[in-house]
């Protein structure tokens, strides 16, 4: 009876055995024929009869060959994000599997296997050698688009910056990316915010290879002629507008919904980020305009409202006449020159200065209602009636004279963007 159970086990090893190289073999196969990532996908699925996905590392779905079963146990176990990410730092028994496709030890993606019945060792086996595989085809189409995407981002970044030639040739050229510029577009700039993080060069150049890759999945879905390219500390996407976008801000919409979209539930690693929006460019020719603005928009956002902020050029209010100005030596000395004017001793960076500043910001938000502006700080109605004074006594008759109060609310913006 040994006998028979040791033949049997050695029967179904070899089974098992021979059934992970016919995979792993297929699966060569497919990367030397040219194959995808689909294909990889749909040939562990049938083979191991589980669902199966290709994500990035923070679980963007790259390829997938998932039965609505499988779509049904990933929803009922909370394993996917409104903006379709796959939660893959969750999944565990009961789901399935998570490998780790790495090459050079470097983490390139996730291959998620879906499954309601725990997955047998020896299917894990495969699955480990898939990734493998996965790895090899991922690097090589890593290195084809690294070639085309240094190749868009050049022809992209002399167009921004006013290096091209005629408006008909780049339109030409940038068909040849399949990208469509001449319609309506607004510029977003979107840069990972600044990381107090001691981490290597290496790892936040994946932050940032990981959050380009998001951007270009995520515009794909929108429209496959968008342009999108990596700047190395920034990542330029030129959406297109349709005529509802045309509203009081435009293009709000679109451009929440793709940030949206970027940021997921912020799982899996992602990194958070801040994004600048540009005026309407209608033409080939508004594209460097467009770009400067997207850029200023990005650069004040983060300064007024911190990290993880979404900034439209356009409403910037007062910002926006103030970002105008030249961000040359000169343009800088005449701006801290105007807040010195205006401010004297408030312009200083001293605690009181501050404090005063604070006060003084609230009482202009409620033109000057002393009453109101006590209660918001929370100080007697005497002691902000002497705050008020002092403030007269340096800046003037700020409660009588509403050009000096515009002069004081424009120069505490300025102080606000360039402290």
């Amino acid at each position: 009876m040994q006998v028979l159970i040791s033949g049997d086990r050695e029967e179904l090893a070899s089974a098992a055995l021979a059934r992970i190289d016919a995979l792993h073999t297929a699966l060569t196969q497919i990367v030397l024929e040219g194959g995808n990532l689909d294909g990889i996908a749909a040939e562990v699925s049938r083979v191991l009869g589980v669902g199966v996905a290709v994500t990035s590392t923070d679980g963007r779905v790259r390829a997938e060959a998932l039965g609505g079963d499988h779509q049904a146990l990933l929803a009922e176990k909370d394993l996917v994000d409104p903006t379709g990410r796959v939660r893959v730092e969750r999944i565990g028994d009961g789901a399935g599997h998570v490998s780790r496709v790495a090459a050079g030890g470097v983490e390139l993606a996730r291959l998620v296997a879906v499954s309601r019945e725990p997955i047998p060792p020896d299917d894990v086996h495969a699955l480990e050698r898939a990734a493998a595989v996965a790895a090899l085809l991922i690097t090589r189409e890593a290195a084809v688009a690294a070639v085309e995407n240094k190749y868009q981002g050049d022809f992209l970044r002399d167009l921004l910056l006013r290096r091209t030639a005629a408006p008909a040739y780049v339109a030409e050229h940038a068909e040849t990316f399949g990208w469509d510029l001449t319609r309506p577009m607004v510029v977003v700039v979107a840069e990972i915010d600044p990381s107090d993080d001691l981490v290597s060069g290496a790892r936040r150049r994946q932050w940032q290879e990981r959050f380009s890759a998001a951007w270009r999945q995520v515009a794909t879905s929108v429209a496959p002629d968008i342009a999108t390219v990596d700047f190395s500390s920034e990542v330029v996407t030129l959406l297109p507008l349709a005529e509802e976008d045309m509203g009081p801000v435009a293009g709000d919409d679109v451009v929440r919904r793709a940030v949206t979209a970027v940021a997921g539930d912020k799982g899996g690693g992602r990194r958070p980020f801040s994004v600048g929006v540009s005026r309407v460019a209608s033409g080939i020719e508004d594209l460097p305009t467009a770009y400067a603005q997207a850029r200023r928009a990005v650069e004040v956002g983060r300064r007024i409202r911190g990290g993880g902020s979404t900034t439209f050029f356009d409403q910037l209010g007062v910002h926006r006449l103030i970002a105008l100005i030249p961000d040359t030596p000169t343009g800088a000395a005449e701006l801290g020159a105007f807040v010195d004017d205006v401010l004297g001793p408030l312009a200083e960076a001293t605690t009181e200065a501050a404090d005063l500043r604070e006060t003084l910001q609230v009482l202009l938000d409620t033109n000057f209602n002393v009453a109101e502006a006590a209660r918001l700080q929370f100080f007697h109605y005497n002691t902000m009636r002497y705050r008020v004074s002092k403030l007269e006594r340096l800046l003037g008759p700020l409660s009588t004279d509403p050009h000096l109060r515009l002069d004081v609310a424009v120069a505490l913006r300025v102080l606000e963007i360039t402290a």
